[in-house]
């Protein structure tokens, strides 16, 4: 019998599936489909509590040897509310903001949401795989939402291909899975047996690397800014790039079962918080700035599960998840206002809307580690599981954080900055601006910074966060005051520093070029080749077949028309004779068959005397 936290588990699913289905496609819900949207997010936002304190798991057929199964563990327990919370916020900014096509816009929005949510609490890989998939469909719809810009299509397209390759890491996992005897159960997939457990570890961590835009993969992150600022808000922060990190902390126990992948996973996460740290730094455009500190911090999430702190890294992700989703929507807030999201053009936005600019300072001084904010607790609480696990991974970490107060600080100083007319210079640069921020645009800001400020409780020791992930090392009281003064003298000094951007930082390092001349032409050229191939040889050796064959059906054609027809039509001919000549004593003549018989008689009686 289902119980009533079941029908709440699948409500988070099915109910924003279904609206976002209907949504997208209708044209004719111009002005419900807003209100709608944010309806249907507030359901799943109540259902999301239920499942939290509940906790239950359900499961259905799905095809021979795996089930479609969905489970909230302790990890689930805290993700779910936030991917809950982050969508509902992000709606409500949006039906302020987005003021085209709304039914669709919302409806993939839904959508998208969705497939986070079935990620979040998918306990078999048939259903985790069907989310993956409806995620990076509905990311590259959302990204180039408006379809008649060539460049946002070719950004949403970029960004689902790229994701899309790694994505296939999770289909060589699951035949690893099947292979090695584990099942299709994620919990069980350490117990695969021998190199299949190597194989299933290698798969997943290319799909969530992937998906977290860990570098190598990182470029696409830099293209999906194409995309509307409450896509970035939502995808950077609760949801597809989110989900590839918290996959991770996910698997742990596989991860730690083969032995390399943990060392692996953590170099991963640590190089590309340093790279992309660097990277935020010198960006020139508030989103792209936002877009590389999103890989930089969940790089130091796949830190955290590569060294097995699930707790620190599950902290982390909830409160950069609020931080990035606000700071996005602050972008979002400015860009619909002045037309701009360059940074040079924001000089003094928030002296100019106090509001969104005091929120907006809230999540920069929280990204920076600024204390007591909440990003200053949980970063630490991943670098005291990187120190002890290795010195080495603890110093890159640590610098990483330096160099995230460094690209939040510029942040920071640029919003408070005083205005003058070469920022009015870059007024309506990509769009007409409105002037104004509406009030429904702020709401979700000032929750988001409350959270921002005060999610950083999570790393206390408290029961039900323990209980749920467990309890890494913790960080000591001087850490925490180093970082603390680490963030604080960093800040203060980009309010001085001025230092040239760097192409190689500008270019997101060139990996897209790279991409381009590594990759894809070579996979054009390869395409190319085997097209070739196909048409001179395949094609050839086809079609000579294809001759071969009509020229020896001709041939048996006339063999049977001349030979086989003309033997039948002999044999009918000489049956047709008999026929006539056995019909010809048949003349109804009694007399006449008595003298046949006679004659028969005769024949007979002269045989016997020959043949005695």
């Amino acid at each position: 019998m289902t119980s009533p936290a079941q029908i709440a588990l699948w409500t988070l699913v099915l109910l924003p599936a279904a609206v976002g289905g209907v949504l997208a496609l209708t044209s004719r819900a111009e002005r419900v489909a807003a209100p709608i949207a944010v309806t249907t997010a507030g359901l799943g936002l109540a259902a999301a509590g239920v499942v939290a304190v509940e906790r239950p798991r359900t499961s259905v057929p799905f095809v021979h040897g795996a089930e479609f199964g969905l489970a909230v563990d302790g990890l689930a327990a805290l993700v779910v509310p936030t991917i809950a919370v982050v969508t509902f916020l992000v709606l409500m900014f949006s039906a302020a903001d987005i003021a085209e096509s709304r039914p669709r816009f919302h409806g993939l929005m839904l959508l998208f949401a969705a497939a986070a949510m079935l990620t979040a609490i998918a306990a078999t890989l048939p259903a985790l795989l069907i989310a993956w998939e409806v995620m990076g469909a509905t990311s590259y719809a959302l990204i180039g939402f408006r379809w008649h810009d060539e460049g946002k299509v070719s950004a949403g397209l970029t960004a689902f291909v790229t994701t899309r390759a790694a994505d296939l890491g999770l289909y060589v996992a699951a035949g690893a899975a099947l292979a090695g005897g584990a099942g299709m159960r994620l919990a069980d997939l350490p117990a695969a047996s021998g190199g299949w457990r190597d194989v299933a570890a290698l798969g997943i961590l290319v799909a969530a690397l992937g998906k977290a835009a860990q570098l190598p993969f990182s470029f696409w992150l830099s293209r999906a800014m194409e995309g509307p600022s409450p896509v970035s808000a939502l995808l950077h922060s609760a949801a597809m790039v989110a989900m590839g990190a918290y996959l991770l902390l996910r698997v742990d126990p596989l991860l730690t079962a083969t032995g390399w992948a943990g060392p692996l996973v953590a170099w991963v996460g640590a190089v590309t918080a340093l790279v992309l740290g660097a990277v935020a730094v010198w960006q020139s455009d508030l989103k792209q700035l936002l877009a590389a500190s999103t890989g930089a911090q969940l790089g130091l999430v796949v830190l955290a599960a590569g060294v097995g702190s699930v707790s620190g890294g599950t902290v982390h992700l909830i409160a950069h998840a609020f931080t990035k989703a606000l700071l996005f929507l602050a972008a979002g807030a400015w860009l619909t206002a002045l037309g701009t999201k360059r940074l040079d053009g924001l000089a003094g936005v928030a002296r100019r809307w106090r509001m969104v600019g005091v929120a907006a300072t809230v999540g920069a001084l929280s990204l920076a580690g600024v204390a007591p904010l909440s990003m200053w607790v949980t970063k630490d609480e991943v670098l005291a599981a990187a120190r002890h696990d290795s010195i080495a991974l603890y110093v890159a970490g640590l610098a990483a954080s330096a160099l995230s107060a460094a690209y939040a600080g510029r942040v920071f100083v640029v919003i408070w900055r005083s205005r003058t007319a070469a920022a009015d210079a870059f007024a309506d640069e990509e769009e007409t601006g409105i002037r104004h921020v509406e009030r429904l645009q702020q709401v979700p800001l000032v929750i988001l910074a409350i959270g921002a400020a005060g999610l950083g409780v999570l790393s206390l020791p408290l029961p039900a966060v323990t209980a749920a992930v467990g309890k890494g090392p913790g960080a000591t009281i001087a850490e925490l005051v180093v970082s603390a003064v680490i963030a604080v003298a960093v800040v203060l000094l980009m309010t001085r520093l001025r230092v040239p951007a760097p192409r190689w930082a500008v270019s997101w390092l060139g990996l897209e070029h790279a991409a381009r001349y590594l990759v894809v032409r070579p996979t054009y050229r390869l395409a190319d080749a085997l097209a070739r191939f196909d048409d001179r040889v395949v094609d050839q050796c086809v079609e000579k077949t294809a001759t071969a064959c009509r020229r020896t059906a001709r041939a048996l054609s006339r063999f049977d028309a001349r030979r086989i027809d003309g033997a039948v039509e002999g044999l009918a001919s000489g049956v047709r004779r008999l026929g006539r000549l056995a019909r010809m004593p048949q003349t109804g003549q009694l007399h006449e068959y008595y003298v046949q018989a006679v004659a028969v008689l005769a024949v007979g009686v002269v045989l016997l005397l020959v043949v005695r």
